[in-house]
């Protein structure tokens, strides 16, 4: 068994606010602790606070709004101020200048001129058919859709096969979209995705019963529906397909 020495804290005016002094064992030949420092700490206790750090909760939003506000003509005609500390006292104001914001329309926006050959439009036709170009844009991401009207995978390498393919594919997202403006005109706003999973959801169910002879009978019927299907079925006119009860 390795002997044990027994030591002293020196005190020096650095002794533990409990203690002033306190024994503990050791091996023998195993260096001291350095007591002394440990015994300074209890000197300063308790240890200061550290600093705060630079860019408190109220720094972190104002440099979300100034991200926000990032563009020179947003800064122009809107101005801001915060208020509080702590995040339960922020408290923000916000005012847009009309003035300045006519300013900048006349100063930076700046106007279209738009050149069609529908003499017989009227303009308001004629500036709604130009911003139906997002539509078209929609169109292309639809087609790049792997689930509904979809471009893509294309199994065919022969150019008559690969016009086939474009073809229907056209055609196909030129229904759909034929379907989602009929749609629309009857108060039902939906896009081509929504419309479709809303449609394929409708199933019919068969019923098989025992026969009177041995041959089952077989009664047919619909699933439920939720209301938005059932204006689907009236807009399209699906009920008559709908098995007779």
């Amino acid at each position: 068994m390795t002997p044990a020495a027994r030591f002293t804290v020196p005190s020096a005016g650095r002794s533990s606010p409990t203690h002033p002094s306190c024994t503990t064992s050791r091996p023998a030949g195993s260096p001291a602790p350095p007591w002394p420092r440990w015994a300074a700490s209890w000197t300063n206790w308790p240890p200061p606070w550290p600093a705060a750090r630079p860019g408190g909760p109220r720094a972190k939003v104002e440099a979300e709004i100034a991200t926000i506000l990032h563009d020179p003509w947003a800064r122009r005609d809107l101005t801001w101020q915060l208020t509080g500390d702590t995040p339960k006292d922020h408290r923000l104001t916000w005012h847009i200048d009309s003035a300045a914001r006519t300013a900048l329309e006349e100063e930076i926006f700046g106007k279209h001129v738009l050149i069609t050959g529908h003499d017989d439009w009227p303009a308001a036709e004629v500036i709604a058919a130009y911003r139906s170009q997002s539509e078209a844009e929609a169109s292309f991401r639809q087609m790049k859709d792997p689930r509904v009207a979809s471009f893509s995978p294309m199994f065919h390498w022969t150019e008559h096969n690969i016009r086939v393919h474009t073809f229907t594919c056209v055609l196909a997202l030129q229904l759909a979209h034929l379907m989602r403006r009929r749609a629309a005109r009857a108060g039902l706003d939906l896009s081509v995705r929504v419309m479709l999973a809303e449609l394929a959801g409708i199933g019919e169910t068969v019923l098989l019963y025992p026969g009177d002879r041995g041959r089952p009978r077989a009664h047919r019927m619909l699933t439920d529906t939720t209301p938005v299907q059932d204006k689907l079925i009236k807009i399209f006119g699906l009920d008559r397909y709908a098995p007779r009860r």
